[in-house]
């Protein structure tokens, strides 16, 4: 084979340098730019707790309608502040759990704002110049009108009763600025459920839905925050009916367990232990009677305790995305006797079966 001239090999040098300049400057990472520290430690952090809903990309939708935190128009819409309360208070009466260490979660402040930094690397736009005029001139009676022909199908009656995003949550309006709203119900959110209303309603149409959902967040009631335990939060006795026979009608996962099988199942005094798999604060605030909790992004600190021996059921209530993680894990280091409680704990309550809140099984 010929011997290369010293000027051939110029373009491959070049080429070498630019990658080199290219790496050192961060333009070959993450889409065009190196992650920050704070940008990958936010990353890592919403792969353990937050991609099992939204998606790893934050793309939504992963499980039970969570919305997705990427989007352009999300994106260049929301306020930081919002998305902190988001991730460490979390959203009353949804799937969305507080993640905040001062509610029993995981993740402190400074943790939330690195997630928040990772899902700002998403974005493409500038942030937007929002209408932050507050709806003084709008009208609830009529907001209320317009939201039962235009809104509720999506969001239910009062705003949290539909499959979508709640937007007549407490939790949610009072993170809410006047123009971020605004501007979800003028543009929308292309791509998704959320169509665009502004060749729909008048803009005294839209102050008065603005006046309405600010009606609801004067009128909500008081929510009661739990005190607050460092994890892990202590188990408990275990199994549930020691000393009772092997339950019927149980399926390994990948397969789940009826619920009307599990519940007759103890009340035939069968031995299991029922794991709820959310965030310590779900858990504290309603679990099934006799459940302990069982994080799923964090199960480790918990199964030299588990009993090898006993069904282990999982459950959450989104309906499965979260239990299914930690049943997973549990198989993956050597529990056998392990199942998913079909559609969780919403059809639990549904059914009227017990449930406990607080610290305690």
């Amino acid at each position: 084979m010929p011997r290369r001239s010293l000027r051939s090999l110029l373009p491959l040098v070049r080429a070498a340098l630019v990658a080199l300049l290219a790496l050192a400057s961060g333009t070959l990472e993450c889409g065009g730019a190196r992650q920050t520290a704070q940008e990958h430690r936010g990353e890592r952090l919403f792969g353990l707790m937050c991609s099992v809903c939204h998606g790893p990309t934050g793309q939504g939708y992963a499980a039970d309608q969570a919305p997705s935190l990427t989007h352009g128009d999300f994106l260049a819409a929301v306020e930081d502040a919002y998305l902190r309360v988001a991730i460490l208070e979390g959203r009353g009466g949804t799937t969305m759990s507080a993640w905040s260490s001062f509610r029993s979660g995981p993740l402190s402040a400074d943790d939330a704002s690195a997630i928040v930094a990772y899902l700002r690397s998403y974005g493409e736009r500038p942030p937007m110049k929002l209408d932050a005029r507050p709806p003084v001139a709008g009208d609830a009676g009529r907001g209320a009108e317009v939201f039962t022909r235009e809104c509720a199908a999506c969001h239910g009656a009062h705003g949290t009763e539909g499959p979508f995003v709640g937007i007549g949550g407490f939790d949610l309006l009072r993170a809410a600025s006047d123009g971020f709203l605004r501007q979800a119900i003028r543009d929308g959110r292309p791509g998704t459920a959320m169509p665009s209303f502004a060749r729909r309603l008048a803009d005294g149409e839209v102050d008065d839905v603005l006046a309405l959902l600010r009606s609801w967040q004067k009128s909500a009631p008081a929510v009661r925050k739990p005190p607050a335990k460092l994890p892990p939060l202590p188990l408990g006795p275990l199994p549930i009916h020691p000393q009772g026979p092997e339950p019927k009608g149980f399926t390994v996962t990948p397969q789940s367990t009826k619920v009307e099988i599990v519940k007759a199942q103890l009340d035939a005094g069968a031995r299991m232990a029922l794991l709820d798999a959310r965030a310590p604060s779900d858990y504290i605030g309603e679990h099934i009677a006799g459940a302990v909790s069982v994080p799923f992004y964090d199960p480790d600190p918990y199964f030299a305790q588990l009993p090898k021996d006993a069904w282990l059921v999982c459950y959450c209530s989104c309906p499965s995305a979260e239990s299914g993680q930690l049943a997973q894990k549990l198989l993956k280091a050597g529990f056998t006797k392990v199942t998913v409680l079909e559609e969780g704990l919403r059809v639990w309550k549904a059914k009227k079966y017990p449930t406990n809140s607080g610290f305690e099984p």
